[in-house]
């Protein structure tokens, strides 16, 4: 089944937040990082992103169904961020997220590399991204033990 994006206004900022928090709960209890984990964010942190002129969020949908959100940060005229991406734990492992990456790159024609980051001890995150084109780009941050967040870019 195809997914497609719809871009999200001020409004869905609640809708958003719940949905952010429950993909990423599994990921926080896992690893504790309260301080960089994104079910941990504020309402009021996405309202502030939301607002931000260079950032546009989506949500990721299959038929009227939202299962997922992904983030564009433009960091220049040819730079993209992606942070985060999430798909719903319940509509995870069905190839998604590759979609919704590949629909989201086409949105930014003008963008000529895209980067992203993710916790290098989750190989399935990894293979994901591996698997789309994205390149670890050697840079490494260690959180805490046992969690290091890697950092990705594929140029376009």
């Amino acid at each position: 089944m195809e997914i497609f994006l719809n871009k999200a206004v001020f409004s869905d900022c609640g809708q958003i937040h719940k949905m952010q928090v429950s993909a990423f709960t599994e990921l926080l209890e896992k690893y504790r990082d309260v301080d960089t984990n994104p079910a941990s964010e504020s309402l009021e942190k996405i309202q502030n992103k939301f607002n931000q002129s260079f950032t546009d969020y989506y949500f990721i949908m299959l038929d009227e169904t939202k299962i997922g959100v992904v983030r564009v940060v433009r960091l220049s005229d040819t730079i993209c961020r992606i942070s985060p991406m999430f798909i719903l734990p319940e509509y995870q492992n069905n190839g998604y997220a590759q979609q919704a990456l590949s629909a989201v790159e086409k949105l930014y024609p003008n963008a000529k590399e895209w980067k992203l980051d993710t916790i290098k001890e989750e190989s399935r995150l990894c293979h994901l991204y591996e698997k789309c084109g994205y390149i670890p780009t050697g840079k490494e941050e260690i959180i805490k033990d046992g969690m290091t967040i890697v950092y990705y870019s594929k140029k376009v």
